[in-house]
């Protein structure tokens, strides 16, 4: 089954950026088969965003490269206005060195994605940092849902960013599904009647969204940007190998610091797919909320506490994920049962993938990390149960630390990153 989305209505002509600036920037990005100057770049360019101010000679001997070549390479970032000097460091004998830092306002990116319980979009600046922020509740899981609510959250950020329009570098999304090669179409898991059926479904939001706001737009799957964003942003330069489980049906992964998709661009799709009616009950898709909410509420019915009173304190009616997640934390018997086998299953899952690729970390995300310490208690359980010694010694896991944010800013730093490849290119 196809569907095809168009456009929609034009919105108003403040809206529409960039419109008098004659002819836009190419409307794509170049992929991860990068030049020699665009690795260079990222190599400089990422050390000054992280440990700047900084001076020539420290980054040389962090990236390895010698001071001639950072030294040509920074009057080309000085020229662009992407870095900036600063006063004098200590001197260690002769002439002091001066620093250099980021120019973090010299351009902007835009970002957005959508976890389990929420969609948000920001802006940020060259460093990550959000100056503009737009959050929503998740409408539904449908497709048309998901793309409406992007695009209301693009053109509610372009309104807020006026002083930073012309500055903005591309736009980054985060999209669930199976994301071909080109970044234009995504294969999306839509529920028909009691099962999951994966169709093709036809998003020309790239191309809907550079038309409307005239800039670049990468589109990308969530879990990989989640991924991508957490190392760019929240860990250190050495987590090189890193595991970002998105709830339980997807993960992003980072190879020796590189992104990783795969030969066709959809790796980390954990979750296996079959068309047969009958499946056996160990392949079942799982719900991208690990069948939380589903079981609590089958349980809700029959649960009792210990004086014999229902053990469930949540209205069937209301029952949402978030809201089952904040009666866990709150001590509800029922709730903290839920969460904790789910982790279990959520574990097992993990487990499998620590043997597969032995991660430095695992970081758990996508909404799912909001059920709280129970979870992750039993998913590092359940590691420590089934991977072989030397692998479960090695990894650590922890819970997002982007939060809810972790999809948008992803999106946003891919386009810092192609930004800083780009330079002088």
């Amino acid at each position: 089954m196809v569907r095809t989305f168009c456009a929609g209505q034009k919105r108003q002509k403040d809206r529409r950026v960039l419109k008098d600036k004659g002819s836009m920037k190419e409307s794509y990005f170049k992929g991860e088969n990068l030049s020699e100057r665009a690795r260079k770049n990222l190599f400089i360019l990422d050390a000054i965003r992280r440990r700047g101010p900084i001076s020539k000679t420290d980054i040389s001997g962090l990236i390895g490269l010698n001071v001639v070549t950072v030294s040509n390479y920074v009057d080309d970032f000085l020229h662009q206005k992407i870095v900036f000097e600063k006063e004098f460091d200590v001197s260690k004998g002769g002439r002091r060195p001066l620093l250099l830092d980021l120019n973090a306002s010299s351009g902007y990116t835009m970002g957005i994605g959508v976890n389990l319980l929420n969609t948000i979009g920001v802006v940020t600046d060259l460093s990550g940092r959000i100056v503009h922020k737009v959050k929503k509740d998740k409408a539904g899981c449908h497709v048309k849902e998901v793309v409406d609510s992007i695009l209301e959250i693009a053109g509610e950020l372009m309104d807020r960013a006026k002083n930073e329009r012309p500055r903005i570098r591309g736009i980054g999304i985060g999209i669930a599904g199976v994301v071909d090669s080109r970044r234009e179409k995504v294969r999306w898991p839509e529920r028909v009647g009691d099962s999951y059926h994966y169709v093709d479904v036809t998003i020309p939001l790239k191309d809907i969204l550079e038309r409307e706001f005239r800039y670049p737009v990468v589109i990308e799957n969530d879990a990989t940007v989640a991924c991508f964003g957490e190392q760019w942003l929240a860990l250190e330069s050495d987590v090189k190998d890193l595991v970002y489980m998105f709830s339980g049906v997807g993960c992003g992964l980072m190879l020796n610091n590189e992104i990783y998709r795969g030969y066709s661009g959809c790796a980390g799709e954990v979750a296996i797919h079959s068309d047969r009616r009958q499946t056996p009950y160990f392949l079942d898709r799982w719900e991208a909320d690990c069948g939380i909410r589903e079981e609590y509420l089958k349980l809700s019915k029959w649960s009792k506490d210990a004086s014999g009173q229902k053990g469930a304190s949540l209205d069937p009616e209301k029952v949402t994920l978030g809201s089952i997640f904040e009666a866990a934390k709150k001590g509800e018997p029922l709730a903290i049962d839920i969460v904790r086998k789910a982790g279990q299953r959520l574990g097992v899952r993990t487990a499998y993938l620590v043997n597969l690729l032995n991660p430095q970390m695992v970081i758990i995300g996508g909404g799912i990390e909001q059920a709280g310490i129970a979870l992750i208690e039993e998913i590092r359980q359940a590691v420590g149960e089934w991977c072989f010694q030397e692998a479960a010694g090695a990894v650590k896991i922890i819970p997002s630390r982007l939060g809810e944010d972790a999809i948008a800013l992803g999106a946003a730093s891919l386009i810092i990153r192609h930004t800083f490849a780009e330079v002088g290119e």
